[in-house]
């Protein structure tokens, strides 16, 4: 399944519509599992032009990853009373 948000926006607007979008997913089609999700961005500068993230050392960054959310000890504790 593919989300497609047009247009330039706000790092803000887009997490807000990327929310909107999964509930959306979760409530009208009945999703509540995924095996993993790929998002793509197009840094701006906020006036169209292409921005190019630095770490702190000067590389170019290209590729984040995550392993999903914070899990707090309670979660932990939680899963493994169960």
């Amino acid at each position: 399944m593919q989300i497609r948000i047009t247009g330039e926006h706000s790092i803000i607007a887009i997490r807000q519509a990327l929310f909107e979008t999964l509930a959306k997913v979760e409530s009208e089609y009945g999703v509540r599992y995924t095996l993993e999700a790929t998002l793509y961005i197009r840094p701006t500068n906020g006036f169209g032009d292409e921005y190019i993230p630095h770490s702190q050392s000067g590389r170019p960054i290209k590729k984040l990853f995550s392993d999903g959310p914070y899990r707090s000890a309670a979660d932990h504790y939680d899963k493994q009373q169960k």
